[in-house]
């Protein structure tokens, strides 16, 4: 009886080695049967337009920046998406990128994070500086945020420098300004102050 068995089993095996690499070969045969219905011409129009696209206008999406200044501080800026300037007519043209809605994050060596976002943002072709414009918030981990027009931010040193007039508000403070800039304290190594030039206006509101 115990003989039986093992004659059944063993007939068992020697039919599921054969009949299994002909299922799977069944199979495959089938995959490549279904495959040949699809038509790929389907497809192509609409590669066409995303090709025409990107030679008409290359840009990348959600480009990363990402260094270190020569005084220690980190910055690292995002956007969207940028597109490289061709030369034009005009001076101005063909220098650098352009990016859209874009976020700089910079932190210095004290510790002190400042975010910057803007609506656009210009690197130059030497990649020395990045000029946000759009409209400008600063948030300065220090408790000031600022609002302008547009910002230039420098790539190699921390300085970040105001275009227009400047509007801030600050702990019990609030400060309009022709110009605002973000720098090295030169009295003190590795600090760094918000300092506010020209026709400077400050309302003190002390906390009650």
């Amino acid at each position: 009886m115990a003989r039986g068995a093992g004659d059944g089993w063993t007939r068992l095996v020697r039919f599921l080695r054969i009949a299994l690499p002909l299922l799977a070969l069944a199979l495959l045969s089938t995959v490549f049967l279904v495959a040949r219905h699809l038509n790929p011409d389907d497809a192509l129009p609409y590669s066409e337009v995303d090709i025409a696209d990107r030679l008409r206008e290359p840009r990348m999406t959600n480009p990363v920046y990402s260094g270190t200044t020569a005084d220690g501080a980190d910055l690292r800026v995002t956007a969207e998406a940028a597109t490289p300037e061709t030369p034009g007519t005009d001076t101005t043209a063909g220098t650098g990128a352009a990016a859209r809605r874009v976020l700089g994050i910079l932190t210095t060596p004290d510790g002190i994070r400042t975010d910057l976002r803007s609506l656009a943002a210009q690197m130059d072709v030497t990649g020395d500086s990045v000029t946000f414009a759009g409209g400008v918030d600063l948030d300065n981990g220090g408790g000031y945020r600022v609002q302008t027009d547009s910002m230039v931010a420098r790539m190699d040193m921390t300085e970040v420098r105001s275009l227009a007039p400047v509007t801030a508000t600050g702990p019990g403070t609030h400060i309009t300004a022709r110009e605002m800039v973000l720098t090295q304290d030169p009295t003190r190594p590795n600090s760094y102050v918000l300092v506010f030039t020209g026709q400077v206006k400050l309302v003190y509101d002390p906390p009650k």
